[in-house]
């Protein structure tokens, strides 16, 4: 977004709307699947990429009829801040314990400031989307709070 880098290339999914024929697992086992692994504490995405590598499902929409965020969110396991937002938030809170080290480091201070404009562009969008409690709001103190 704020760089002249990746470009709109890239493979694309094919349309499906059921799982393919040499899918074997049924819906029940791959929901109890999933919320096993959210209860060790795996996110979302690394649960994806558990189900396709070591289960082989492609896509558990094909299977459930709905995504990993609203199965858990069904079982009662939803992540209070969404993952993309955590993990930027993560990543601020590095670029600052990195710039209280190297105080003259512009090129990170600049990322940071970047990272922050993204983390309340994101939280804008999932706080008018009631992902978010309205009065949540981006502070570097709490999200240092959040991280550890």
């Amino acid at each position: 977004m704020h760089t002249r880098k990746r470009g709109k290339s890239g493979s694309t999914r094919p349309y499906r709307s059921k799982a393919p024929d040499w899918v074997e697992i049924k819906k029940d086992e791959l929901e109890k699947l999933i919320v096993s692994l959210a209860k060790k504490g795996t996110p979302p995405s690394e649960i994806g990429i558990i189900l396709r590598d070591q289960y082989g499902v492609p896509l558990s929409r094909y299977v459930t009829g709905e995504r990993i965020v609203q199965t858990l969110e069904r079982h009662g396991i939803k992540p209070e801040i969404p993952e993309d937002l955590m993990n930027l938030i993560k990543k601020a809170v590095n670029l600052k314990k990195h710039l209280d080290e190297n105080k003259g480091d512009m090129v990170s201070k600049r990322g940071l400031q970047l990272t922050e404009a993204k983390i309340r562009r994101l939280a804008k969008y999932y706080i008018r989307e009631k992902r978010l409690p309205a009065d949540w709001k981006y502070d570097l103190k709490k999200a240092k709070l959040l991280v550890k």
